[in-house]
């Protein structure tokens, strides 16, 4: 599910006639200070995070003036909620409340429709409030075909105590919620406390909404920049990381950051895992050598070498990480001789700075252990790579004796590591197109090597030697980038490896390269 932060949802909801605060969003503190003098009077102050329980957490203030909305507002931007610092708050007019509710809807998976929540006591969770005052809490479950039909609405205001007017007109504003709900394909959507005010109008005072992931796509006008249930505004490495995954069909690519002050020294690790069990089993194995994962990286379902590569390329753009992990199932049903090839491609243009571990368990396991270990084996730091038999806790012991033996390499080391890719301006130029990047073969130099290493590398078969002994499709151009060339990145790695360095496999990461 994708949260959406208050000021998005109360937005959307006052599009369907539900009435909300006069507020603005502001960044900074001076914002709030206009806001204030706009809005005259007293103000609430709110910070924009995805979480609950703000008021608890100070990040929910008043003020009476401009001056102290600003002072108010200094104090919460910057501040670190869940790994993240807040970076805006709302600031709205301060309502006179004559009475507050609670009104939920929201998607009851086990029944398939939508359940409708409401209480005639707001201001608390609605758990506490049944498990305290039953009597003041009704549901009820709606026909997609049908909606919520007034006498509906009203009869769940009735229910709980309400009567005349206020039972219409709190019927008059369940039935927009539910049109707000179904309008934005919501999987929930709260307001809690709906306001009664002293003039009789029913406002949403606060506002919590999340939205099927797979229906984002269609409601631009929410400003989801990644559809992915995150604590937090999405950071720039998730932008990158979103950017390559979305378009990409091929396996997964997960990644999230848990914590944005990252610093070197202090036990941070770069995790990248295969599997969701086999990952949180890996997560628990390297917390109990004390250290913390920045983050949470899933490359899982058969993914193509280049989505690998470009996972470990991300994780290591986190500069305040102390090792990099890779664990996850021991008997997943992926080449794991891909990955390796992507991790070892992004090892080498990096160049890699601190230790890894790595523990790639599953088909053909013993090949992608052989690679990891030729092809990083002249690398200024020490790439250790296992396989389903080594223990997860064996692995994680591994990552903190290396992270405890290192010392950081020389500006010389790094710069000595070479490549995969060929780095000369090709002569004789012949490049084609993949899914997601482009191949280039410098043909001066493939005339003259011997081995022809990348065609037997090929295992998809789509290179042979032209008339000059060069490699070349014997495919379309299009079938090429429609995915008949696997990213598999087997002709880079062999030609660098048998000393040819006549290959340049570009694998652009938006916002990263």
């Amino acid at each position: 599910m994708t949260l959406i932060v208050e000021a998005v949802g109360k937005r959307e909801v006052e599009k369907y006639g539900i009435h909300v605060p006069r507020g603005f969003l502001v960044e900074l503190p001076e914002g709030a200070r206009k806001a204030t003098e706009e809005i005259g009077g007293k103000v609430v102050i709110k910070a924009q995070v995805r979480t609950t329980g703000r008021a608890g957490q100070g990040l929910v203030g008043f003020a009476d003036s401009p001056e102290d909305a600003a002072r108010f507002a200094e104090r919460m931007l910057g501040r670190i909620v869940k790994g993240f610092p807040v970076t805006q708050v709302l600031i709205e007019e301060f309502l006179d409340i004559s009475r507050e509710y609670f009104a939920g809807i929201i998607t009851d998976t086990k029944e398939g429709r939508p359940l409708v929540i409401f209480s005639s006591r707001g201001g608390s969770g609605i758990e506490e409030i049944a498990r305290d005052h039953p009597e003041s809490v009704a549901k009820v479950h709606i026909d997609y075909t049908r909606g919520l039909r007034p006498f509906e609405a009203r009869e769940l205001a009735r229910k709980t105590g309400l009567s005349g007017k206020e039972m219409v007109g709190m019927g008059a504003f369940l039935e927009k919620l539910y049109a707000a709900f179904i309008g934005v394909e919501a999987r929930s959507l709260e307001v809690n406390p709906v306001v009664l005010t002293s003039d009789g109008r029913f406002v949403a005072a606060d506002c919590h909404l999340t939205v099927d992931d797979y229906a984002v796509f269609r409601h631009p006008e929410l400003d989801v920049e990644i559809a992915r249930e995150l604590g937090h505004p999405p950071t720039a490495l998730e932008k990158s990381a979103y950017a390559c995954e979305k378009d990409d069909y091929r396996g997964t690519f997960y990644f999230i950051q848990l914590e944005s002050d990252v610093k070197k020294g202090e036990g941070w690790l770069g995790f990248h895992g295969s599997g969701g069990g086999g990952s949180m089993m890996s997560m628990d194995a390297v917390s109990d050598q004390g250290f913390k994962v920045a983050d949470f990286c899933d490359t899982s379902g058969n993914p193509p070498a280049s989505k690998v590569y470009r996972a470990g390329r991300i994780i290591l753009a986190q500069s305040g990480i102390d090792g990099y992990f890779l664990s996850g199932s021991g008997v997943a049903s992926q080449e794991q001789y891909h990955g390796a090839r992507g991790l070892i491609k992004a090892f080498r243009e990096e160049p890699l700075r601190i230790p890894a571990v790595i523990r790639l368990g599953g088909n053909r396991e013993e090949l992608a252990i052989e690679y990891l270990n030729r092809f990083c084996a002249d690398l200024p730091v020490t790439v250790e790579a296992y396989g389903k038999d080594d223990k997860v806790t064996f692995c994680a012991e591994r990552m903190r004796a290396l992270i405890d033996e290192h010392t950081s390499p020389s500006d010389a080391e790094l710069e000595a590591v070479k490549p995969l890719h060929n780095t000369d301006t090709p002569k004789l130029p012949y490049e084609f197109k993949t899914l997601t990047g482009k191949i280039t073969f410098d043909h001066a130099k493939c005339a003259k090597c011997e081995s022809k290493a990348c065609i037997e590398a090929c295992k998809p078969g789509i290179l042979e030697l032209n008339d000059k002994g060069a490699p070349a499709l014997n495919i379309s151009l299009d079938d090429a980038a429609r995915g008949k060339c696997t990213e598999c990145l087997a002709c880079e790695a062999e030609c660098f490896y048998s000393g040819e360095t006549a290959v340049r496999i570009e694998l652009p990461i938006p916002g990263l390269m």
